[in-house]
């Protein structure tokens, strides 16, 4: 009777490890289903790939000009901002670019060198950038990324999606269906050498 019961409870503690185990799998293949169609595209889209040096030419604040407070916005000029504009030396080529923040600065507003992320304060927002601009002005050579390919002329100061980012993405479903697969491999040999015990 009680090697019944051990027995029994043997066999639903080796089907909750294997479930266990199963829902590691699919979960680490749900996040790395999300992040194919979320942050890949956006990496392998960047043409700004490799690094370089850039030295600060020209950092300047023109008259303010208008951003959408959010995409697909009706009224397109609700946010106004000072815009900021860096002109760097770039040294792999010794041309004068515009810089920019990330990618994405360039697609929503390829005027200016920075731009706000959402409606905030107008002096937060202007006091910000002039630090920004005074920054630019103190620390005149810095990291930055340009296009080898020479399809972009201008330069980005930091990536979205930087390689480490992309791999520090991927790490954790590494380690996640790692895990349930040595969680389900466990579980077999397990029930195996039970097979192989009670054959004998």
């Amino acid at each position: 009777m009680l090697g019944k019961k051990l027995v029994t409870a043997q066999k639903r503690g080796e089907t909750r490890a294997l479930c266990l185990g199963l829902g590691m799998v699919a979960c680490s293949m749900m996040m790395y289903f999300f992040i194919g169609i979320t942050i890949v595209p956006f990496y392998t889209k960047s043409v700004w790939t490799t690094e370089t040096v850039c030295k600060v030419l020209k950092a300047s604040i023109k008259d303010k000009v208008f951003c959408p407070n959010s995409e697909g916005s009706e009224d397109e000029e609700i946010f106004p901002y000072p815009c900021l504009q860096v002109w760097v030396n770039l040294t792999a080529s010794g041309q004068e670019v515009m810089l920019y923040q990330t990618e994405d600065t360039l697609e929503r507003n390829p005027k200016c060198s920075y731009v706000p992320d959402k409606l905030e304060n107008s002096k937060e927002v202007k006091a910000r950038i002039e630090t920004i601009a005074s920054n630019f002005k103190k620390y005149q050579t810095f990291p930055c990324y340009y296009d080898p390919g020479g399809t972009q002329t201008s330069v980005i100061l930091s990536r979205l999606y930087p390689s480490k980012g992309l791999l520090f993405a991927f790490l954790w479903p590494t380690l996640m269906f790692t895990g349930g697969c040595l969680i389900i491999v466990l579980v077999k040999i397990s029930q195996y050498v039970s097979v192989l015990s009670a054959w004998q």
